[in-house]
């Protein structure tokens, strides 16, 4: 899973950046083009690992910190004890469970990963840090291996690396004639800082001099070039708070940052292909179910550099602390408008591929089947001969078996931002005092025309099933609008 990535930001979804070996297991797979996740790190975290709405199990907002006194309930900030994850699952079906990278669903120990059924972790327990450091701030950030606070060398470290040679440590350490593996691989690339190896970063600074105007243009006529979109896509309009690219005058530094945004892309590609390369020499590669995904749009945030990062030193280089900021996020989410947290579209749409050879034959074209990470659960449970005993999402296998593609409703509460999707009318609004949107996906799957006041019996009967839904999970409600 990649971190703060947006919907076309690799090569086979429409990007620039090199990613062939993210490529390849496209090619050689199945691509989604509706897959969601649920808009931010840490509900999305929640849900993949239960298979359930991020609310249903302690996380409806964020984590929450050991100094705050946090009542029990849907937004206790940590992932609830009583709710099994997909570990403590698969291991007792006889799967070795693994982790590494960023955790982001309980802060205190009591939650973290080897409580909650993983046998080996390695990673970052907190939402953001820096790629080569620990950074010394405040509220205390841990690495962690197993159960202990690693201490981190002080040269030679980069988080991306990092977290893929030790989940190869770990599935080289499997009983492979007693144990099949589950590895459950949560890259913090791309999240902010910007940070990348300036040998990835000098491949990109002079093609993003073109600006965010160009790239997103050529991204868009990449994708329909590909298949991914088709004529009922539309380019979204560029945002009036981005300034047209023409109107920049330092192009150097925003180029520079997106340079590094990509570098950071491109290196987690590398490390994906060195985890694939292992899995193919030690003949595991065809027999493995291998899934990527995002955990929400591309992010939007800025971060004053002068704050948190060191006088005099270069964006990407250690020691520094920028983000891309929304200007960019609007090339990510392409075609799409708004970015993480938010229900639109760039929001909570995912680039998704499935790869598993021995069992699933290379589709050409994307798949459109609205699915959801509520659905990872189910369906790892299906593979490994075993039932979850109560989610919300359902197994994917219909996508290889022949199976007819279900008709779903799919809902989303995060921050006063809501949406459902049944079939393919999306009901969406933007913050508690912003009025519901209604969109027909089926013909205008950017967003681009709302239509609530066309069809009030539709507007009325989604807001009355999201209000069930909302109640059902425990969604606070912050206003009567």
């Amino acid at each position: 899973m990649a971190d703060d990535m947006g919907f076309s930001d690799i090569g086979c979804y429409g990007s620039e950046i090199s990613t062939p070996n993210l490529d390849k297991l496209a090619a050689n797979g199945l691509k989604l083009r509706n897959f969601y996740n649920a808009g931010r790190c840490c509900p999305t975290r929640a849900s993949l690992l239960t298979g359930k709405y991020s609310h249903a199990v302690g996380m409806g907002n964020m984590v929450s910190f050991e100094d705050q006194k946090v009542q029990k309930g849907n937004y206790q900030g940590y992932l609830e004890p009583s709710v099994p994850t997909i570990a403590e699952d698969l291991k007792k079906v006889g799967y070795k469970t693994y982790m590494t990278g960023k955790w982001h669903v309980g802060e205190s120990p009591a939650y973290w990963p080897l409580k909650r059924g993983f046998d080996r972790y390695f990673g970052l327990i907190s939402g953001a840090s820096s790629y080569f450091e620990v950074l010394q701030e405040k509220r205390k950030r841990f690495v962690v291996q197993d159960d202990k606070e690693y201490v981190l060398p002080k040269d030679g470290y980069y988080a991306t690396d990092a977290f893929t040679d030790k989940a190869i440590e770990f599935v080289k350490s499997n009983d492979r004639q007693n144990n099949p593996f589950f590895l459950y691989l949560a890259y913090t690339a791309p999240h902010f800082p910007l940070h990348a190896y300036e040998e990835d970063i000098v491949k990109y600074e002079n093609y993003y001099l073109q600006g965010w105007d160009k790239t997103r243009t050529d991204r868009f006529k990449k994708m329909q070039k590909i298949g991914l979109l088709d004529k009922r896509y539309q380019l979204t309009e560029r945002p009036n708070d981005i300034q047209p690219w023409d109107e920049i005058s330092d192009k150097k530094t925003w180029a520079r940052k997106m340079a590094v945004y990509a570098a950071m892309i491109d290196r987690m590609d590398k490390n994906i292909g060195k985890l694939i390369e292992y899995l193919k020499n030690s003949k595991q590669l065809d027999n493995t179910f291998i899934i990527f995904l995002a955990d929400n749009g591309a992010s939007p945030e800025n971060v004053d550099d002068r704050k948190l990062g060191e006088p005099n030193k270069r964006i990407g280089e250690r020691g520094s602390y920028s983000t891309y900021d929304f200007q960019w996020a609007n090339v990510s989410n392409t075609p799409f408008k708004l970015y993480k947290k938010y229900m639109h579209e760039g929001g909570i749409i995912s680039p998704c591929i499935i790869h598993w050879p021995a069992k699933i034959k290379p589709k050409k074209e994307f798949i459109d089947a609205p699915s959801h990470v509520i659905d990872l659960l189910p369906t790892s449970l299906e593979l490994a001969q075993s039932q979850p005993s109560d989610v919300h999402g359902k197994s994917l296998s219909y996508l290889w078996n022949g199976a007819k593609i279900p008709t779903r409703t799919l809902f989303w509460e995060h921050e006063g931002n809501k949406a459902i999707r049944k079939g393919n009318w999306k009901l969406v609004k933007e913050l508690e005092d912003a009025d519901w949107e209604l969109y027909n996906l089926g013909n205008d799957p950017s967003e681009t025309k709302n239509i609530a006041a066309k069809e009030p019996k539709i507007l009325s009967d989604l807001k009355e099933e999201y209000a069930i839904w909302a109640k059902s999970v425990g969604v606070k409600e912050v206003s009567k609008n």
